[in-house]
């Protein structure tokens, strides 16, 4: 079932859903839909897949949402996905809040690649993606997805109510020439990806092992979101 949305301006480990510590017990009642605070393509399809009616709420030409993806000096991966998505939720309901639109849960999710503890983002060149990808040739890295889905506070005294869930998996790239590193890169298919690279393309020609979530490393674990989406209310079969 395919939905058209309304545009509004891996060793693998999956650590649990967890509410807020403000997070009461009971879910809120079943909303119409979500919204995806999000501009990525794949996690609006893989929404629309899972049959979850959504909307999309992007931020406005002078929200700088690029720098809620800083690293912090000497930050981990695992937290700095965790705090990215936070923030991008806190973002988002903030900007709901703002516009005067229907009350809905929101989603928001970050992806991030790490080599050890080098948290590999998106690359800003042709250049810079040329080096991610030679480093990860050969090697096995870490895929974590962060997933969060908020609520404001409703007019019944209902305070505000977050769950959030973590993906981790893991992912093996055969080695890569520089000839084949730079015919990827001239794709264009790694830019604007985590670790310049997009395990749904032509990636996935040199990917000889994944262990974990495949949606997850797409961008949106669906064990994970499944789980954050029901406490929030939102039926998925």
């Amino acid at each position: 079932r395919w939905l058209v949305p309304r545009l509004h301006p891996m060793h693998a480990s999956s650590a649990p859903v967890s509410p807020s510590a403000a997070t009461p017990l009971s879910a809120p009642a079943s909303p119409a839909f979500i919204y995806l605070a999000s501009q990525s393509p794949r996690r609006l399809q893989l929404l629309q897949q899972w049959g979850v009616q959504c909307e999309l709420l992007l931020p406005a030409a002078s929200e700088d949402a690029e720098a809620l993806e800083a690293v912090l000096p000497g930050e981990a991966p695992r937290s700095y996905v965790q705090r990215v998505t936070r923030l991008k939720l806190d973002a988002s309901l903030a900007r709901l809040s703002q516009r005067g639109l229907p009350p809905a849960p929101v989603l928001c999710a970050d992806t991030t690649v790490a080599l050890g503890r080098r948290i590999l983002g998106k690359p800003a060149t042709a250049d810079e993606a040329r080096a991610m990808l030679a480093s990860l040739s050969g090697q096995r890295h870490r895929v974590m997805t962060a997933v969060a889905v908020g609520c404001l506070p409703d007019q019944a005294g209902e305070p505000a109510r977050i769950w959030t869930g973590l993906s981790e998996s893991w992912v093996t790239f055969a080695p890569m020439s520089e000839r084949e590193v730079q015919a990827y890169v001239d794709s264009g298919e790694p830019m604007g990806k985590a670790g310049a690279y997009g395990i749904q393309g032509l990636a996935a020609l040199w990917i000889s092992r994944i262990s974990g979530s495949h949606s997850g490393i797409m961008g949106l674990p669906a064990f994970e979101t499944a789980q954050v989406l029901r406490q929030a209310g939102i039926p998925i079969l």
